[in-house]
């Protein structure tokens, strides 16, 4: 059950009140501590990880380039408050919140928050987008991936409704 405050953030947002229950998300704590892993391939920005994650996220790119594979971040940890921002900024754009919510989980239910979850990219897409699972970066996450302890989190057809998300894994040791 979300808290009183983003039960807040919901009811501002118009996110439905049964939300995670519905969508078979659990409401994430938001990491406390958090590693440096790199700068988003993207647009520079820090990319924070826990130390656990962040340590299986090294391992796993040193395994990948010996394999000629470069696996880039483009983002990690955000907090509930960096959820909510993203959600705004596409409301204002006109985008519709359920639609946004089939790209985006609500603040509170993003596994981003718990410092466990990156955004990869390759050096020939950097986009968050489905393009992702055609590069060979992608593939070597789909045969390697689950023995550094990462998983795809939104496989096509998911039980959370969220939409495929190639470049979206989580670290679950």
């Amino acid at each position: 059950m979300p808290s009183p405050h983003l039960r807040a953030i919901y009811r501002d947002l118009g996110i439905p009140a049964d939300y995670a229950r519905t969508r078979q998300l659990p409401v994430q704590r938001e990491a406390r501590t958090l590693t440096l892993v790199g700068r988003a391939a993207d647009d520079g920005k820090p990319v924070r990880l826990t130390p656990r994650a962040a340590a299986a996220w090294q391992r796993m790119v040193a395994a990948a380039a010996r394999d000629n594979i470069e696996l880039l971040p483009i983002s990690g940890y955000r907090s509930v408050a960096r959820q909510t921002k993203i959600i705004r900024r596409k409301l204002a754009a006109d985008e519709r919140i359920a639609d946004i919510l089939r790209l985006v989980a609500a603040p509170g239910c993003s596994e981003h928050h718990t410092g466990r979850a990156i955004d990869i990219g390759s050096p020939a897409d950097c986009k968050l987008d489905e393009h992702f699972a055609k590069t060979a970066e992608f593939l070597w996450l789909r045969k390697n991936a689950a023995r550094f302890g990462f998983h795809l989190s939104y496989p096509r057809r998911n039980r959370h409704r969220i939409g495929y998300e190639p470049w979206h894994w989580c670290w679950r040791r």
